[in-house]
Formats: C-alpha cells, structure tokens, sequence
C-alpha cells in the first residue's frame, strides 16, 4: 500500500473536534504539534487535518482514497440541509446545533462497531481507547506509516482462538466474556453481518443485535447509527441525554424516573427520522458545553 493524498476545499458541516469527540469513535487521536487527528479505520490509516478552508487526508489506504474518505466521512450526505430542518423544530436544538455544527457521523465497520460498544458499556471513553488499542495491537494486522506501526482492528477470525482469560489480560473485565461469546456467535453465523448489512427494517435489525451478549437496547442503537447500518432514525439513550431530555422537556425532579420509552417517544414525534442526528448535536453540546 502506498501514501495517499486527497484534498477537500470549502467542505461544509466538517469539524475535527466535533466528529471525533463526540462519543462516537474510538480509534482517533488528536496530534498536538498541529491538531490533526491520526485514526485506523479498516485497513487504512489516515492523518486529517483542517487548513483555512481545506481538510486535507493524508495516509495509507487500501483502496482508493477519495472513495475510502467519501465512504467513511459520508461526504455525500447534506448536512446543511439536515441542519435547516432540524433548527426548525425548536430553539434549544438549534442552540445544540449551533454548538456541534461540524459533526458527522461515520460510517464504521459494523463488526468493529458491535465490539466497541460491548465494551464501551459503563465505561469511560479514555479506558474503551486503551482497551481497544490493545485488543488491535495484540490480535489485528500492523500497519507501518511514517515510521510507526498502526493495527488494524482484529476480524472475527482473528479473534477465533482468543479465549476468555486473554481477553481479560487486556483489561475487558466483565465484557471479557460478552466479546467472546458474540464472537463465537459470528463465527457461527448465529448472526450474519452481510445480513444484517443488508436488511431495511431497523427494528429487525435492533431484535437481531439484541441477541448479542452485551448488547442492550443503548448499544444496539449506537451501533445501528455510528456504524455502516446507518439507521439515522435510531435515538441512543446514556446519561447525557436523558439529563438533557429531562432539562428541555419533561423537566422532572428526579432524571431517573423518565422511562426510556418516554424520550424515545418524544424524540420520534419531534425528530421523526433524523432523531439520531438531533442525538448527536443534543449529546455534545450538554456533555462538551
């Protein structure tokens, strides 16, 4: 694989900052010296940086890296659009979009996404990282660019001899046994990711990512959004946004009595099928501001 090079100018809705720090992501990292951001993603590893009005991508791609950057950054999705429609709605979610404006959701491996958020799951962001990275260091492909050596994320097959207490070595602690067991269950073909890939229905898709170890209605619909299933309608439901939800609306005493059917509800009357997206601009605004 060689270097790669692909320039965007006058990109609209594109903020490293906002993308990458926004919970959705686990395998980018912000480079001091010049803020850019290094990531591993698939088979590829990729420096991007933001200059005046260009973005510009810079690493080892597989494939492609025009094809690669459009895919994954989903350059061909119209946020600005997206954006109008969304303010409409009401003044705090266009105050909260206003804040994250440059936010875009990736479109990540599914496997990898299905095993992030397994341990992702009471979790905090810089720990899932250092998890990862081990997991990617110890059991995925390198990659040498620039001198230093990237791992890919490790496939289900990679990962088909690593048994239990391996995966306590670096550190899963009780997900240790829910990432192998849904290993195990893609081995299988107990769940089928082509399938799933395809399938239109996303509450079909959520019944069948509800059958992985690990995986609750939370996680299944960070997968379905952040993943390439791409389920925008989806509305992930932690902390943040029940304390957000509560502020904006319902305002009750007590936070923790608001059901996650209540937001859930709500969130589908007042977003309709953009209710992952409000998601996102809700999250980081009440968790970064």
């Amino acid at each position: 694989m060689q270097e790669q090079i692909y320039i965007v100018e006058n990109l609209p809705a594109f903020n490293l900052k906002h993308i990458f720090e926004c919970g959705q992501c686990f395998r980018w990292n912000k480079q001091q010296e010049d803020d850019s951001y290094i990531g591993v993603f698939r088979n590829n590893v990729l420096k991007v940086k933001q200059e005046k009005n260009k973005v510009i991508f810079q690493g080892i791609c597989q494939n492609d890296i025009q094809k690669e950057v459009y895919q994954y950054f989903d350059l061909s999705r119209d946020y600005e659009k997206i954006k109008q429609d969304l303010s409409k709605i009401d003044n705090m979610l266009e105050t909260s979009i206003a804040y994250g404006s440059g936010i875009r959701l990736l479109n990540q491996d599914l496997w990898e996404t299905i095993i992030s958020f397994i341990i992702s799951a009471n979790n905090n962001i810089p720990r899932i990282k250092k998890i990862i990275e081990k997991l990617a260091k110890q059991y995925g492909k390198p990659i040498v660019w620039e001198g230093k050596t990237y791992y890919t994320f490790p496939t289900p097959e990679e990962l088909k001899k690593v048994n239990v207490q391996d995966l306590r070595n670096l550190g899963l602690g009780f997900r240790d046994k829910r990432v192998y067991e849904t290993t195990k269950m893609i081995l299988e073909n107990k769940v089928n990711l082509e399938k799933l890939q395809n399938a239109k229905n996303s509450e079909e898709i959520k019944k069948e990512l509800l059958t992985l170890p690990g995986v609750g209605p939370k996680v299944a619909d960070c997968i379905m959004l952040f993943s390439t299933l791409k389920c925008i309608e989806v509305f992930p439901i932690d902390v943040w946004v029940r304390r957000v939800m509560n502020q904006l609306y319902f305002k009750l005493s007590d936070e923790n009595k608001l059901k996650r059917e209540q937001i859930e509800k709500l969130a589908k009357e007042k977003y309709g099928n953009l209710a992952g997206l409000a998601q996102q601009y809700l999250f980081y605004w009440k968790r970064d501001a």
